[in-house]
């Protein structure tokens, strides 16, 4: 089973080890821009695509648009380098390939249809899911 790494808003968490800095800038940066629902997944052992998972939902297609921009913007200036970006066009899913970490950012009807918590980790309710809040 996958572990699963909820983003909450009070309290102290312990991070995942591997690519800190990575996740932080990431975690940031989603929050600047008030994204919801934010999810890290951890896929070590699992998978060789990434170490880490991180997903998120914005409000519009315009909201997602920005979000990823930023993303790019913040992790070439964290070193990664080339950043791929898919999906800005039709602003449904962006995926964001930021090395160690993927980051799938989704419309909320669209994140429900493809349900990658469930596909790579234990099913969440969406109301253990907590929205990150600015």
């Amino acid at each position: 089973m996958t572990a699963i790494v909820r983003r909450k808003t009070a309290g102290k968490r312990k991070r995942p080890a591997v690519p800190k800095g990575l996740l932080r800038v990431i975690e940031k940066s989603l929050d600047d821009d008030k994204a919801e629902d934010l999810v890290t997944i951890d896929l070590k052992g699992k998978s060789s695509i990434a170490d880490f998972m991180v997903i998120a939902s914005g409000k519009s297609a315009r909201q997602l648009g920005a979000m990823a921009e930023h993303l790019r913007e913040k992790l070439g200036k964290a070193g990664v380098s080339p950043v791929g970006l898919e999906g800005e066009r039709q602003g449904d899913w962006i995926l964001i390939d930021g090395g160690d970490v993927v980051v799938h950012l989704f419309r909320p009807e669209i994140r429900g249809l493809y349900n990658l918590e469930k596909m790579w980790g234990a099913e969440m309710d969406r109301a253990d899911l907590v929205a990150v809040s600015g």
